[in-house]
């Protein structure tokens, strides 16, 4: 068994060798790699990615990548290829191949096939004399001068040089298409991911009660509004707009200070300079706003209308943080 400080330099010495095995692969960006993008980008079809093996593996990652960010895609196993899977590809699509040695036997017999079904093929491999490099209408060059395995055996910095390729392509389609946010939301709908993206404050402030008194309301009044709608504020209002606002920290501010609050309104203590926000705006900006100024709740407006109230609460409960 290795000591402790062993394992740690196989480690640090793993990280550095595929470091430099990606740094590399700048130098192998040709003008087939931008040809192939073009093509991608025009094709009215989908991107088929397959491989065998390790390649495998990384080409469904690829084309996890692209269908996320707007480049249909599909993947087919090399070996079900043969066995059935070919009816996948239709006449308009556009085929990568995902092979280090590109000569392997199940490669080897696919792309005689591929290739008689007439769709253009992309080859990413590490070998540019092999047979699927000397088929493909395009060659992106996932070359590297060794693997991280000790014995130069085990797929490590080649697998890492195509996955590396693979994000390349995808975000060079990303961005020829103009992908953007708004576009990435609708791919994106569930988990975490999706609610910063989509959620909007529109859908949670109205579950909260709408509290407010007018400018003239005595104090207690006042107290009784902000208790009752348990959001720790109230808006003030003067002739039906928006004229201030009131929270429980001002509430205890005035009742250290003033011995008599009978005469006091809701005027005299209000903040007119309400923080607020537009119920169109997405749930996460309304969060920075709150951390930005220290607050736990924003008055909602629609256009200049007061509504209603969004609280952190509302934003946790959704799991955005």
């Amino acid at each position: 068994m290795k000591s402790l400080n062993e394992i740690k330099q196989i480690i640090i010495r793993t990280i550095t060798e595929e470091y430099n095995a990606i740094e590399h692969l700048t130098s192998q960006v040709n003008d087939d790699f931008a040809l192939a993008v073009e093509l991608i980008y025009h094709s009215s079809g989908r991107v088929i990615v397959t491989g065998i093996g390790k390649s495998a593996n990384i080409a469904t990652k690829i084309v996890a990548t692209l269908n996320s960010t707007g480049t249909p895609s599909v993947f087919m196993h090399a070996a079900d290829a043969i066995h059935g899977d070919l009816g996948t590809i239709q006449k308009d699509d556009i085929i990568i191949c995902i092979s280090n040695s590109g000569n392997s036997p199940e490669i080897n017999v696919l792309i005689p096939l591929l290739k008689n079904m007439g769709n253009k093929l992309i080859a990413f491999t590490g070998n540019l004399n092999s047979y699927l490099a000397r088929q493909a209408h395009f060659i992106i060059n996932t070359t590297v001068a060794k693997e991280a395995c000790p014995n130069n055996l085990a797929p490590t910095a080649s697998t890492t040089a195509q996955l590396v390729m693979g994000d390349a392509l995808a975000v060079a389609l990303l961005e020829c298409r103009g992908f953007t946010v708004e576009d990435f939301a609708k791919y994106h709908p569930g988990g975490i991911l999706g609610k910063k993206l989509y959620l909007r404050v529109a859908d949670l402030f109205p579950k909260n009660a709408v509290p407010m008194v007018n400018r003239k309301d005595g104090i207690r009044s006042t107290i009784m509004e902000i208790s009752s709608k348990r959001l720790g504020v109230t808006a003030v209002m003067e002739n039906g707009n928006l004229a201030g606002v009131i929270t429980d920290g001002d509430l205890r501010r005035m009742l250290e200070k003033d011995q008599n609050i009978d005469k006091i309104t809701a005027g005299d203590i209000m903040s007119t300079h309400p923080r607020t926000v537009d119920q169109s705006t997405l749930v996460v900006d309304a969060l920075n706003t709150m951390r930005k100024n220290d607050i736990t709740q924003l008055l909602v407006l629609d256009g200049t209308k007061y509504v209603g109230v969004i609280h952190l609460h509302d934003i946790l409960k959704e799991g955005i943080l």
